[in-house]
């Protein structure tokens, strides 16, 4: 099984995928009859749209079984918002996700000193997940020993993907056209393993889907 943690695409293949949903996207699906597993949250670049009307949406949309994550959320040095307010949107969804015992898929850009003092601070028991991670392995390994999990997706830095362990790692489209099992094979071929023992993803799947 490869588990798709992250996409922004509607699957077409046999195999388990977390969409990714905006707000009004998450409005049509959850009113709906619609098969399928996703993930919603506020992205960091538009934490300006933050409302408790948003929070109250999302707490909602969370008791509905098809809602496997929180996000993609977090910080990102390059967002128009302020880190301040960043910051805010971000532990409203750590609260939420504790809360309601579901992983938090996590966009971070330029800011992994905050990220990890977060991390440090609040001690969450939900996994984090830092999605389509691309930073060198001096920087996979402080995600690592802070207790983050890391998602490779078509781009990735070779040596990273090789310093992460198979239990930390987890593979994802994003918004590639690559078809999630090549991704996983790269993924292998790096590790210098069989596909099938990039479980990670796969047994978070189960795992959730057992909770619920």
């Amino acid at each position: 099984m490869y588990v798709d943690i992250h996409t922004h695409t509607k699957s077409e293949t046999k195999y388990p995928a977390i969409r990714n949903l905006t707000f009004s996207e998450a409005e049509t699906f959850f009113s709906s009859g619609l098969n399928g597993t996703v993930s919603v949250g506020i992205h960091p670049w538009h934490a300006d749209d933050f409302s408790e009307k948003a929070i109250f949406n999302l707490e909602k949309w969370l008791a509905d079984k098809r809602l496997l994550a929180i996000g993609e959320c977090g910080l990102d040095k390059n967002s128009k918002v302020s880190i301040e307010k960043q910051l805010f949107v971000f532990n409203k969804h750590i609260e939420l996700s504790e809360q309601v015992q579901k992983p938090l898929i996590i966009h971070c850009v330029g800011c992994f000193n905050e990220l990890f003092e977060l991390k440090r601070t609040l001690n969450p028991q939900q996994p984090w997940i830092i999605h389509g991670f691309r930073g060198k392995p001096e920087l996979a390994k402080q995600a690592l020993k802070n207790g983050c999990a890391l998602s490779f997706g078509e781009h990735f830095n070779l040596e990273s993907v090789r310093v992460t362990p198979v239990n930390k790692l987890f593979a994802e489209t994003d918004e590639s056209n690559l078809p999630i099992k090549e991704i996983y094979v790269l993924i292998a071929i790096a590790k210098k393993c069989s596909p099938t023992l990039l479980s990670a993803g796969r047994e978070l799947y189960q795992q959730i889907q057992v909770f619920e």
